[in-house]
């Protein structure tokens, strides 16, 4: 499991002219899923996102997690973070999950974020999505479940 987290304010998701998400604060998630994932990547990059040091503390310093600042997550399905570009000039997204088994683990994890006491917004799985956010800092962070 992939997920690209950008620190954010002000940022939604609309599908078909319609916002489905939206959040003040918090963070963006964009989740990738690939073939070999399971629940237990989902509680990985879950717990890893939550609980993540990243927003400033009163000296400006990256010292509290997203339940330290009751933060929101805006969590928005990606295929596309799994795609392959190293050959030719499109890429392959043969690494990506079908879409029944990555809706079900996308669900998954924004259900375990929601355990721990984070409101979570969302996207439309599998739809064409316009999303909107004021990156701050920028911050712009990949957690890969791979890596634990």
């Amino acid at each position: 499991m992939r997920a690209v987290i950008q620190k954010g304010k002000h940022a939604s998701v609309t599908v078909d002219g319609q916002i489905t998400g939206e959040i003040e604060k918090g963070l963006v998630v964009l989740l990738g899923v690939t073939h070999d994932d399971t629940e237990e990547d989902a509680k990985y990059v879950a717990e890893k996102i939550v609980n993540l040091r990243i927003f400033d503390d009163n000296q400006g310093k990256m010292n509290y997690s997203l339940k330290d600042i009751e933060g929101q997550v805006l969590s928005i399905s990606q295929f596309t973070l799994y795609g392959d570009c190293r050959k030719g000039r499109r890429p392959n997204f043969m690494n990506a999950a079908k879409p029944e088994p990555a809706k079900e683990l996308y669900e998954t994890f924004n259900s375990l974020v929601r355990q721990q006491g984070v409101e979570v917004e969302t996207g439309s799985f599998g739809e064409m999505m316009d999303v909107q956010l004021t990156n701050v800092g920028p911050v712009t962070l990949i957690i890969e479940s791979d890596d634990r």
